[in-house]
This record gives C-alpha cells, sequence and structure tokens, in this order.
C-alpha cells in the first residue's frame, strides 16, 4: 500500500504564491508519475499539473506560465509551487502517484491519493 502526505496550502491574497509537497511511502518499486489535481466547490476534479518517471511535465491551460511541478532528489517527493495565484484557483489540491508496488514479482499497479489539502486565494 502506497501512503501519499500532502503539506503547505493556506490562504493568500491575489498575487500572492504558495507551495505545496507531497511525499509518497511505502513498498513502492517503481513511480510512473506523480501530479496535483484539485477540486472546487461544485466543480469535477481537475488535472493541475503531472510528471512522469522522464521529467516530461503537463499543465493545465489555466495554470500554465503561473506554476511550476517538480520532484525531489529522491523521486518520491513532487512539489508544486504556485505564483500569481488568481481566487479561481481556490480548491481542494489533491496529490496523486500513480506506479507499481510490491516486493514480490510481479509487482501490482497502484493509483493512489492524498487526503487533500486547501489553498483559498482572496480577491
Amino acid at each position: 500500500q502506497v501512503q501519499l502526505v500532502e503539506s503547505g496550502g493556506g490562504l493568500v491574497q491575489a498575487g500572492g504564491s504558495l507551495s505545496l509537497s507531497c511525499e509518497a511511502s511505502g513498498n513502492i518499486y517503481m513511480i510512473v508519475a506523480m501530479g496535483w489535481y484539485r477540486q472546487a466547490p461544485g466543480k469535477q476534479r481537475e488535472l493541475v499539473a503531472d510528471i512522469n518517471s522522464g521529467g516530461a511535465t503537463n499543465y493545465a491551460d489555466s495554470v500554465k506560465g503561473r506554476f511550476t511541478i517538480s520532484r525531489g532528489n529522491d523521486k518520491n517527493t513532487v512539489y508544486l509551487q504556485m505564483y500569481s495565484l488568481k481566487p479561481e484557483d481556490t480548491a481542494v489540491y489533491y496529490c496523486n502517484c500513480r506506479g507499481y508496488a510490491g516486493s514480490t514479482a510481479p509487482p501490482s499497479l497502484f493509483d493512489s491519493w492524498g487526503q487533500g489539502t486547501q489553498v483559498t486565494v482572496s480577491s
């Protein structure tokens, strides 16, 4: 079982910055990708940004140029740096991690989610 622990988030004024971090732990064999999703009240969960094992990144159009996703040196941690925040960025942000787990062959596929962290941007 793979667990994700998120930190960061909080309340910030429009134009401000926040950072999120997420660490994956457990019997991880290989991480394929890690990313951040968000869900605003009354809306569906949407992809914010993700990064795969090769370092390739993908961003939602709404955050391109303002958010940066990166991985830690241990490759089990993912960060989201958020700049020029807007009120419409207000949401619960969820970390996601996909890969393979297990210490015996064959490893099993996993798709884990963090508990979510609130980001609130005031106007």
